[in-house]
Parts: C-alpha cells; sequence; structure tokens
C-alpha cells in the first residue's frame, strides 16, 4: 500500500511542474526532504506519522520552513496540492497555548473548506494538549460561537461573512493576532468578498504574519499582497491532475432531501460487490450509515473519531465481505485500498477538484474497472463543471433508476434465490413432502401454496414498487439537462435562440412568509434568495414572488415548508440583522390587489432567467452601508 502524502482538506498532492496519473499514482520522484528536516514541532511530527505522512509536497516543502522564520508568503498552487497542510503545521508549531485570544486567523471562502481546514487542523493537533479551534460560518448557531469565544480559542478558522459578524458585534478580539492566512484567495473574491477581506486585514495589528493562497494572481490580489503584506516570498507549483480511464463516472442531479431514497435506488439496480460513499462531516457518517442499515444494507461508518483499532475493523470487515458499504469522510478514507470497491458514490460533491480526484481514486486500481457517482444537488453544478475542466473528462448525466427498473431487478433477484434454493436436493425433497402433505389436507393448489410461502418470507414489505413514482419526477425536474437548448444549469452555455424558452415555474402551492429587513438594509432579491436557500437547504424552485418593502419583505415560498426548514431559517441574518421569518397573513389580500410586485434575483433580471444563483456562500449579504465601527486596539 502506497503512503498517502495529502492533508485532509486538500487531499492530492503533487509536486511542482509534475502530472499526476491515473487514480493519483505519482510518477515523479520522491523528495529527499522529510517533515523532520522542516523544523516542525516533535508533536506535529507525532500527529503527522500517526496520519501516515513522510514527504512533503513541493508547496509544503517550499513554504513550512518561510513560514517558520516568519516571513510573509505568497503561494500559487491549484487546490489540491496540499496547501492546508502548509500553513496548519507551522501555526501549530509556532503556537502560545498560554494566550487565551485568537494567535490565528483562516478565512476560507465556504463554509465546506472552512471546516475542512478545521478537521485537518484538528488532525495535525491531535498531540498538542489544550489546543481550542473554532470553525466559524454561516448555518451554525452563534450560540455556539459565543460560547466558545468567550471560553478562549487559539485557532479561528471562518468564512469572511460570518467573521464580519462577529467583529461588527464586538464579539471577535483579534487584538492579539500573530497569523493570518487567506485560503483560496481568488475564490473569496469571485465571491464578492474583497471588502470584507481588506477590512479584515485592516482590523488586525501590523505586526502579524500573513500567507496568501491562490490558485491565481488577479490584479485585485497582487494589491492586496502589496498593501498587507511584508516582503512576501512567492512560491509557485504547477499541477495537472487526471483521472483514471478504467473508471465509469456518472453525475444524478438531486435535491438534498431526496439524497437518501435516490441512494437507496441506485443500491438495488447496480452490481456492486464493495463501495465506499463520501460524505462532508463526521456526524453524516454515522447518520448515513444508520439509515442504510435500517433499509437492509450492511453498511459502517468511518470517520476522523473513530478508533484506529474499530477503523482497522471496519477496515477488515469490508476485505473480506461481512461488510459491503462504508461510509467516510476524506480524512477517514485515506489510504485506503480495497480490491472488492467496485464503486464509489459521492453522497456530497466536494468543493474541490483534487479531493473529487482523491476520493475516486478508491476505485479502478491496478486497472480494474470501477464506477464513481457523484450527487449534485441543483445549486452545486458549477462544482461539476469546475471538477470536468480540471479532470478534462466529462461526466455522463445518469437517470434515476425508475419503478420498472427496480422492479425488474427485484424479480430477477427473487428468481435467482429461487433457482439457488431449487439446487439444495435434499432440503427440497424434504419440503416437499410438507408441501404435499398440506395441498392433500387443504385442497389447496401447489402454485397457491407457493404464493403463499413467497408471502410469508417477504412479510410486510412489498416485493414490487407502487407504479406511481414521485420522486423519479422530482428527480427529472432537478436534473432537466439542457445543453443543446437554453442555457445549461451547470455553468455552460448552450446555442440558446433570443427568445429561448424560459424556466418553467413550480406549480406547488406557495405562501408568503414576512422577513424584517427591507429598503432601509439596502437589500436586494438576491440576497434574499442567496441567504435562505443557504440557511434552508432550498433550490431556486423553492422561490416565487419576492417584494422589498421599507422596513420588511415579503417572500414567496413553499406552502408545505418543514418546521424544521423553518425553524432553521429563523435564525439567518441578512445584512446583519435577524430576519425573524414567520408567515404573512395579509399578503393574499395584497396580491389579490394587484399590489404584489416580482422580483427576481439580479441575474434573471438581466433575461438570464436560467442562471443559477449563487446559493452555496456564505449566509453574508452585501454590506453596502454598515454602521459605524467601533476603534480596535491594533
Amino acid at each position: 500500500m502506497s503512503t498517502p502524502q495529502n492533508d485532509p482538506a486538500d487531499t492530492t498532492q503533487t509536486s511542482a511542474d509534475t502530472t499526476q496519473t491515473p487514480a493519483e499514482t505519482a510518477t515523479h520522484t520522491e523528495p529527499t526532504v522529510t517533515f523532520s528536516d522542516l523544523g516542525l514541532d516533535p508533536h506535529v511530527l507525532k500527529a503527522l506519522k500517526d496520519v501516515g505522512y513522510e514527504t512533503p509536497s513541493a508547496i509544503q516543502a517550499a513554504t513550512i520552513p518561510l513560514l517558520l522564520e516568519g516571513r510573509d508568503v505568497v503561494g500559487l498552487a491549484q487546490t489540491g496540492t496540499g496547501k492546508t497542510a502548509a500553513f496548519a503545521l507551522p501555526i501549530l508549531s509556532r503556537l502560545d497555548l498560554s494566550q487565551k485570544t485568537p494567535q490565528a486567523l483562516v478565512l476560507a471562502p465556504t463554509r465546506e473548506l472552512a471546516l475542512q481546514v478545521a478537521e485537518a487542523f484538528e488532525s495535525y493537533a491531535a498531540h498538542l494538549r489544550g489546543v481550542h479551534l473554532l470553525p466559524v460560518y454561516g448555518g451554525q448557531g452563534y450560540g455556539v460561537q459565543l460560547s466558545a469565544l468567550r471560553r478562549g480559542v487559539h485557532i479561528v478558522v471562518g468564512t469572511p461573512g460570518r467573521i464580519m459578524d462577529h467583529l461588527d458585534k464586538g464579539t471577535l478580539d483579534l487584538s492579539e493576532l500573530r497569523y493570518l492566512v487567506l485560503d483560496e484567495a481568488d475564490e473569496m473574491l469571485k465571491m464578492g468578498f474583497a471588502e470584507d477581506v481588506e477590512t479584515i486585514l485592516a482590523d488586525t495589528p501590523d505586526d502579524k504574519q500573513v500567507a496568501l493562497f491562490s490558485a491565481t494572481m488577479p490584479a485585485q490580489i497582487r494589491r492586496i499582497s502589496k498593501k498587507y503584506l511584508h516582503d512576501p516570498e512567492e512560491v509557485t507549483v504547477k499541477t495537472k491532475t487526471t483521472t483514471s480511464p478504467n473508471i465509469t463516472q456518472r453525475y444524478l442531479v438531486v435535491s438534498y432531501p431526496q439524497k437518501v431514497d435516490a441512494l437507496t435506488r441506485i443500491l438495488e439496480v447496480e452490481n456492486f460487490e464493495g463501495m465506499i460513499i463520501f460524505v462532508r462531516t463526521k456526524n453524516e457518517t454515522e447518520t448515513l450509515a444508520e439509515r442504510l442499515r435500517a433499509r437492509g444494507y450492511s453498511a459502517a461508518a468511518i470517520n476522523g473519531d473513530v478508533p484506529q483499532a474499530q477503523r482497522e475493523r471496519t477496515v477488515d470487515q469490508l476485505k473480506s465481505g461481512k461488510l459491503d458499504i462504508l461510509v467516510a469522510t476524506d480524512v477517514a478514507a485515506r489510504g485506503l485500498d480495497v480490491e472488492r470497491i467496485s464503486h464509489v458514490v459521492n453522497f456530497d460533491i466536494p468543493v474541490d477538484t483534487e479531493s473529487y480526484v482523491h476520493r475516486i481514486g478508491r476505485t479502478g486500481r491496478a486497472g480494474r474497472s470501477g464506477a464513481a457517482i457523484s450527487f449534485v444537488t441543483p445549486r452545486e453544478r458549477r462544482l461539476l463543471t469546475a471538477i470536468e475542466k480540471a479532470t478534462r473528462q466529462p461526466l455522463t448525466q445518469m437517470q434515476l433508476p425508475s419503478v420498472d427498473d427496480i422492479n425488474v431487478t427485484r424479480l430477477a433477484r427473487f428468481d435467482d434465490a429461487i433457482t439457488a434454493a431449487l439446487g439444495q436436493d435434499d432440503r427440497i425433497a424434504r419440503f416437499r413432502d410438507i408441501i404435499g402433505h398440506y395441498v392433500e389436507h387443504h385442497d389447496v393448489p401447489e402454485a397457491d401454496v407457493a404464493a403463499a410461502l413467497a408471502v410469508v418470507a417477504q412479510g410486510d414489505e412489498p416485493l414490487l414498487l407502487d407504479a406511481d413514482d414521485a420522486l423519479a419526477r422530482s428527480v427529472e425536474r432537478d436534473g432537466r439537462d439542457t445543453r443543446s437548448g437554453t442555457r445549461d444549469d451547470r455553468g455552460g452555455r448552450g446555442e440558446r435562440s433570443e427568445r429561448g424558452p424560459r424556466r418553467e415555474r413550480s406549480d406547488k402551492p406557495m405562501a408568503a412568509y414576512r422577513i424584517e429587513v427591507g429598503k432601509r438594509q439596502k437589500v436586494e432579491p438576491r440576497q434574499i434568495v442567496g441567504a435562505l436557500a443557504n440557511e434552508g437547504g432550498l433550490s431556486r424552485e423553492d422561490f416565487g414572488h419576492i417584494r422589498i418593502m421599507p422596513d420588511f419583505s415579503l417572500v414567496e415560498l413553499p406552502a408545505d415548508l418543514p418546521a424544521d426548514t423553518l425553524s432553521r431559517l429563523e435564525g439567518t441574518r441578512i445584512s446583519g440583522k435577524l430576519i425573524e421569518i414567520r408567515p404573512d397573513r395579509g399578503a393574499g389580500a395584497r396580491r389579490e390587489r394587484g399590489q404584489w410586485e416580482e422580483r427576481r434575483p439580479r441575474e434573471q433580471r438581466r433575461g438570464r432567467d436560467d442562471r443559477p444563483a449563487r446559493y452555496d456562500r456564505d449566509d453574508r449579504a452585501a454590506r453596502d452601508e454598515r454602521p459605524p465601527r467601533k476603534p480596535r486596539h491594533r
């Protein structure tokens, strides 16, 4: 088994100017330098040994010594070259555990990346006693974050929007900050965080050490580097990534609530031997594994909290065939090489392309064929486009198995079970006498007896599915691909006619909800859509008309909005203000009087009806006008 050399958040590492071969197999000569040569803390080295790291990647070997010396660094490298370890290891090696105010701040563009970076820090700090780390991102309650900040944290990993919220509230003290990292800086600028990033940089001590990592160096990042970094050392690493031709890659567009049902159907029709299902969080591994076991599948979870002994037992069960499905995070699956793995399912599509390559590399190894299936929610299509662009290999859209597909598979499996049982001559002979006795004394045809026995064996669960397939219809609506006509939801542009068809509106019943932000907060429809979709897991079809009033706004959402979704939305903030969402009792009358003004996200108002709204950014809203900021000590 080859030794993995990639860190948990940026999975696949390559050396400078080298090409990664299929299934993440490196062809370059191993560098002679080791982590022990870089001057890292012994406790950090011990953690690296635990996770199996031996030799640093090119970006790590170049930047770790510079950061340990206290130099500012600009790292130009694609996602997946090992940047997380490049800045996390030096920070952990230089922490002062006696200082209770934050010493290190890492800014990431998305909550997913922030969580991955936080998980990486936790892994590397396994042998450092007393290190307190706090991920700060939209979607998590403020109470949890405020409690942790009051207790004291050493490292904060967060998205710019939520960090700015804490700074505005005075709940995050950066006056003693020593290290600041901008991870995926170009992505942060693309997502509109430039003003927040510069505000945060200006609000921290001048003598802090700054590390900026970016895949590209646009003029704006170059300007930030010159303004806020002190004589930075620039490190450039080039990498190319490919995937194995032995792996069939498909994707299914499906909304989040439908993922488990869709996965169950795929498991029924796919002829798999062993499978790894990747999710983003530790909690999700346990939840999904439990739901699969409840549906009759042999499934187990592994994550960073699973003890090593239990992990080894689980992997052995997968190898021996006692276990068929492993639900894992990126970190927990590192180094897995099990011949039985015929399928990899990205239940949660990874946020970076190298994680994707690393995940699907668990199958199709040593010349064997494999299959990779990725679940993509409608708002995640841009991630799919990024994967196709980086791997230079298109993914094939698959259709959800229909009721007929499921029933054909079940009948075939039932036939196979009967055929296998008929081969047990001794047992068949004994049961033949029993059936004959029943037929003789009850005057029932043998075919009816066989059918009755099948009912007994099947139990209350029906063998065949009902013909009404609402799930397939819903998934078909989510995944409608219009590459050859209207704008491709994945980000590509087809040959759309000037008066091409508009996106079909959902015919689901809608209801009006009131939120306590309006024109006085300079709120726009796109901000409302982005915040509510992000916090509540809503799709584009869940939004109807939006009317912005001076002190509040009215938003049309599905009338059957689940209580847990509404509960999550109650904690949403837009422009730093709690929206206090609730049903609007007078909206119907207003609409009947013709006073309802339809407002769409800005992209749609310009005629680009099928452009997906950017829901996956942090829950920040654009701050066109901020209240006066309290002066803070530098």
